[in-house]
């Protein structure tokens, strides 16, 4: 989470879903005001998750569709424009799970 509060990215959401979900423990969610933004949260976290946790993210979408999902496997990460966030509300679609850290 540390690499996408020093990328700049906003209202990061830290959702424990793992008793509610067959495919994942965990959710990241992040907002970044740009496709540029949301192209530098995943790579940054790409690269850091690799660095310290020797793990390979599988990155899906494109920056400019204003979704990106970086899949580590039990944690699965969101990384939306403010309007895309806005209209698929993951955070709505998941409210049994539990929000661990929220970062604004």
């Amino acid at each position: 989470m540390n690499v996408l509060e020093d990328k700049k990215g906003e209202d990061i959401v830290l959702l424990d879903i793992h008793e509610i979900s067959d495919f994942a423990d965990y959710f990241i969610i992040c907002t970044g005001t740009s496709d540029r933004m949301l192209q530098a949260l995943a790579d940054g976290a790409v690269e850091a998750v690799r660095n310290d946790f020797h793990l390979k993210g599988r990155v899906e979408g494109d920056s400019r569709d204003g979704w990106v999902l970086v899949d580590f496997g039990n944690l699965i990460m969101h990384l939306f424009s403010p309007d895309r966030r806005e209209y698929y509300r993951l955070e709505d679609l998941w409210a049994e799970g539990r929000v661990l850290l929220r970062v604004q």
